[in-house]
């Protein structure tokens, strides 16, 4: 981890010391950037922050889609078990409509007369005594017939009416996720075709335009003192989340992707926590509402790190002021300041609040 530090640190990525990293003039290969025109400045810096944007809403976007998704799975699911059950359920009611008909079969048969009415008419004192525990049982039987099919058929009823507001809720989410997906592939479209204009040295810079605007924050956060007070070791468990979250460095963000070969933001955490044995809510954003939160200055490695007011992103805490992230399409998993984007909290997925 202190190796890690050290190298983020030399390449400028995690603030203190080092200097921002720079790049040639596209026009002039000898020149700093930093000695372009105010005009070239101010154009690759509207482009950076527009790709940004856009890509913000394609994380957003994201959030919605992987929400969407987790409940069409968990529905789907449910209408399943709901459709065994009904069918059950029949199996059941069929086989007490048989019943009830025989037993109206045997009255039939009997002449119709009720058997309290048999049991009335009998003079026979033992006969008597025979036909009224027969009585008694045949009442006894009947009424609980009776009331297992009233029983089944309340049930039945129940299940229907669930199962067809399970369908509607399933429609409506895979509206919802649909949605997502052609706003994902919009704002992605449009990010990638405003690069796609950008010559190649252009893009070299843009790319170490938004490394220094990510160490221009780390910086910030850094000179604020926050770490003065962070000292906390990780958790066993959360040694495990970070193990598995480094060791998927390099590999592509896809948007909706759990692994194992590529990830969104929250889908590497998912999995980081599934490998140390914890299940974690799927999004960022139900991982901000559900996990415990511990204060900035109580945060441990391991700890999530929840990111800008809608909670759309999240990174998992390494320690020395350092997270690991899937960044955004186009990006791979990488180490990064924990300060680069705007903090909106911290959850721990193994412990209890302030613990």
């Amino acid at each position: 981890m202190a190796c890690t530090a050290v190298v983020l640190c030399a390449t400028g990525l995690l603030g203190g010391t080092a200097t921002a990293a720079t790049a040639d003039d596209p026009k002039n290969p000898s020149a700093d950037p930093a000695k372009a025109s105010d005009a070239d400045a101010r154009h690759l810096d509207d482009v950076r922050k527009k790709i940004d944007a856009l890509y913000r809403k394609a994380e957003q976007a994201t959030d919605a889609y992987n929400a969407a998704k987790e409940q069409v799975d968990v529905q789907q699911k449910q209408i399943v078990q709901l459709a065994r059950t009904i069918d059950t359920t029949q199996h059941k009611l069929a086989a007490l409509k048989r019943q009830a008909g025989a037993l109206a079969s045997a009255q039939y048969r009997g002449g119709g007369l009720p058997a309290e009415a048999k049991l009335v008419l009998n003079a026979d004192p033992e006969r008597f005594l025979d036909n009224a525990t027969l009585a008694r049982k045949g009442q006894l039987a009947a009424k609980r017939v009776m009331s297992q099919l009233a029983h089944l058929k309340g049930d039945l009823q129940r299940y229907s009416a669930s199962a067809t507001d399970r369908w509607e809720k399933l429609e409506a989410n895979r509206k919802k996720k649909e949605s997502a997906q052609r706003d994902i592939k919009k704002q992605i479209d449009a990010a990638k075709e405003l690069e796609s204009r950008l010559a190649a040295k252009e893009k070299d810079r843009l790319r170490k335009l938004e490394d220094e605007q990510a160490f221009k924050q780390q910086q910030k956060w850094l000179d604020s003192g926050v770490l003065d007070d962070i000292s906390n070791k990780a958790s066993a468990e959360g040694k495990k989340a970070i193990s598995y979250a480094t060791a998927q460095i390099g590999k592509d963000y896809v948007w909706g992707a759990e692994g194992p070969d590529t990830f969104d933001c929250s889908g590497l955490t998912l999995r980081s926590w599934q490998a140390a044995g914890r299940t974690i809510p799927r999004t960022s954003q139900e991982q901000w509402r559900q996990l415990p939160r511990v204060a900035l200055k109580d945060m441990r490695p391991g700890d999530l790190i929840i990111y800008f007011s809608d909670a759309s992103h999240v990174g998992m805490y390494l320690g020395d002021g350092a997270i690991v992230h899937a960044p955004r399409p186009g990006r791979q998993v990488t180490i990064t300041g924990a300060g680069s984007m705007p903090i909106l909290g911290v959850v721990r997925p193994d412990g209890d609040a302030g613990h």
